[in-house]
């Protein structure tokens, strides 16, 4: 493995009734709040009175952003940042999933610059300082809560891109299962998705002797696996919930990637389908996962496909070449997804071959190839988009 340093500087605050920890965390940073939300469940689940209740026991100066998007976009960034500038915000606090937590970040450190957040998410110009923030968790998926990394869209240019820096680590996150009791399936379903393809990104690379870190991402793999489809014939079991939860914190922390660096061109591919198309990240994910797999497959990584196909999957091996196993895996990994009502095709959303060209221009926006594990380009994208239509 490769020398590296981990350092995570986020509070995990993680089971029942951990919202009583909030007043304490917050006022260590100041009591003029600003509340980041989305759509507006966490007034029909309670969590919003709860929130406002535990921040009134420090005398807090609550104010709101609501309407974050499911993939969360730079006009409303800067609407964040406007807010967090006039009032002299001291806090903010992302109660929501990862689009939530991922806006709160970019606002957090455009409210420390006269840079245009936009500008810092292209990496034409860098970050340079951040308020600091904390997370209220609702939805299992991105990992955003323990780590310092964000996903920002621009629909006027549709372009979706990735960022972060080193003042975007939240200070804090509460992290009670029992939040995500009313997510519904589908999402439910796209966070599972995610979590996994996380873990699947950490897992394919071309860094030798990394068994320890093989390991944690195989056994988050076959737990999340065997805990699904429990979770989704009983969606209010506190103890699904819970390793469900906690497996997409692990999933995206930095833990499972300690000394070396994963693929991410299937992030890099469906960044490109939900900035032209605006689909769930999950479903898209799921898409385009396996056909990512079956296009850089070859002689030279299958090793890599066959373990992961004997180890999470189980494929038995007797009587077949290395490659039949790993292509086992790579339809053991589609058939769990379609298993549990996750997408398969881009028609699924209604994506036809006209957007094929544009999609794959954007996956080369920052530079002509992508990838880690087997770089790609412009070329390569136009083959897996097809393959996934």
């Amino acid at each position: 493995m490769e020398n590296f340093t981990y350092h995570n500087p986020t509070k995990l605050i993680f089971g029942r009734g951990q919202m009583d920890a909030l007043p304490n965390e917050v006022a260590q940073y100041g009591k003029k709040v600003l509340i980041v939300y989305g759509g507006g469940s966490i007034k029909r689940n309670g969590i919003y009175d709860s929130v406002l209740t535990k921040l009134d026991e420090i005398d807090a100066e609550v104010f709101e952003l609501a309407g974050v998007e499911p993939n969360p976009r730079i006009s409303t960034v800067r609407k964040g940042v406007d807010i967090c500038k006039t009032e002299g915000i001291e806090f903010l606090l992302a109660i929501g999933g990862g689009s939530t937590i991922d806006c709160t970040k970019a606002i957090a450190t455009g409210a420390k610059t006269d840079t245009d957040m936009w500008d810092i998410v292209t990496k034409k110009e860098q970050a340079t300082d951040a308020l600091p923030f904390g997370t209220v968790l609702t939805l299992a998926a991105t990992g955003s809560e323990m780590n310092r990394g964000s996903v920002i869209t621009n629909w006027e240019t549709n372009e979706k891109h990735g960022w972060g820096s080193p003042y975007t680590s939240p200070k804090f996150s509460i992290l009670d299962p029992a939040h995500t009791y009313s997510v519904p399936r589908d999402q439910t379903v796209y966070g599972i998705v995610d979590m996994m393809s996380h873990v699947l990104e950490h897992y394919f690379h071309q860094t030798t002797n990394t068994p320890i870190q093989d390991r944690f991402c195989e056994s988050i793999l076959k737990t999340v696996m065997e805990t699904a489809p429990k979770l989704l014939e009983d969606m209010e079991n506190y103890e699904y919930r819970e390793t469900i939860m906690l497996s997409g914190t692990l999933a995206l922390n930095d833990m499972l990637n300690m000394g070396f660096r994963g693929d991410w061109a299937s992030h890099n591919l469906e960044h490109a389908v939900s900035a032209v198309h605006d689909i769930p990240h999950g479903g898209g994910l799921a898409i385009l996962f396996p056909n990512w797999m079956k296009h850089v497959i070859d002689e030279k990584n299958e090793g890599r496909f066959k373990q992961m196909a004997v180890r999470v999957f189980d494929v038995e091996t007797s009587g077949k070449s290395d490659r039949e196993v790993a292509l086992e895996g790579i339809d053991q990994l589609r058939a769990f997804w379609s298993s549990i009502g996750a997408p398969a095709t881009l028609a699924d959303y209604d994506i036809e071959e006209s957007s094929v060209q544009d999609m794959a221009e954007k996956t080369v926006v920052a530079s002509p190839e992508f990838g880690n594990f087997k770089k790609l380009t412009k070329e390569d994208a136009v083959e897996i988009y097809k393959a996934s239509l």
